[in-house]
């Protein structure tokens, strides 16, 4: 069944907001976009003030120059009264089984050092092993809630913060990151959703939200302490390439590496003898 005038128009005056706060966030003029994205300045116009309805691969085209993520390249494409173009698959569904496959060897060839796939949200979607063992040696991972949050799991009193040397740095370091990782840098509603949450903990100062040029150091240094053990690590990032899911664009694998040679050597029989100590229990 065609649509009728007034949803035409109902479904340009969505998307041409949309649109507009788009090029607004990259800080592009309409004649920006209009080179970017080889569309005219006056069509954009049109599209923005709802004059014109664009074609669903206009849009496309426009999200691309303006690097929309997929998740709100769907959106915008339903607001102009289009099907979504990028999926969402679980990552373990058989469309993300090649992505899997080589999310789990890493995860693998990581070991005895802990890594973790999370989505957008810093949600844990999957482990090695040597990730809940570490975290196992400081609180009982079993008694949190799934899925659980790296995030919260560093800022909860109840959770890995008492166990962090200089936590009030440490945490402004990982706000810092929230912003600076965002998917496209764009932080969207749950991403502030998130922030707020993390800032309802105790000790939290709302002036870390605010990212600055001082914690955008090379590396987040993230230290633990426990029974007179000191550990150091510092995380690397990995990404997928050219992703054409919104999954696949989501994930992020973390890595955390020894940042000390002590370290290191301290790692493996921490781990051990925090091991033998819940066996014997």
């Amino acid at each position: 069944m065609k649509a009728t005038a007034s949803e035409i128009n109902t479904a340009a005056r969505s998307a041409g907001p949309l649109l507009r706060q788009w090029r607004d966030i990259r800080g592009k003029t309409q004649l920006d976009l209009s080179f970017d994205a080889g569309v005219s300045q006056k069509h954009i116009s049109f599209v923005e003030s709802g004059r014109s309805v664009p074609s669903r691969q206009m849009l496309l085209d426009l999200a691309q120059a303006l690097d929309v993520p997929l998740r709100e390249r769907n959106e915008l494409l339903l607001a102009a009264g289009y099907a979504p173009s990028y999926s969402d698959p679980a990552l373990d569904t058989p469309a993300m089984t090649s992505i899997n496959r080589a999310l789990q060897r890493m995860l693998r060839q990581h070991e005895p050092f802990p890594a973790m796939v999370m989505d957008r949200y810093w949600n844990v979607l999957t482990t090695n092993e040597a990730a809940p063992q570490l975290f196992n040696c400081f609180i009982d991972m079993s008694a949190r809630p799934m899925p659980r949050n790296l995030l919260h799991l560093m800022f909860d009193p109840e959770g890995m913060r008492p166990f962090i040397v200089n936590w009030p740095q440490t945490a402004r370091g990982l706000l810092a990151r929230v912003y600076r990782e965002a998917v496209a840098h764009v932080v969207d509603a749950k991403t502030k959703a998130l922030l707020e949450e993390l800032s309802q903990y105790p000790g939290v100062k709302p002036e870390w939200r605010a990212p600055s040029s001082a914690d955008a150091m090379p590396m987040i240094p993230l230290t633990f302490v426990k029974d007179g053990v000191t550990l150091d690590y510092f995380s690397m990032i990995t990404t997928v390439g050219t992703p054409q899911t919104v999954t696949a664009e989501e994930l992020r694998l973390e890595c955390m590496f020894p940042a000390s040679e002590q370290t290191e050597a301290e790692h493996g029989k921490f781990m051990r003898a925090h091991s033998r100590a819940r066996s014997a229990h």
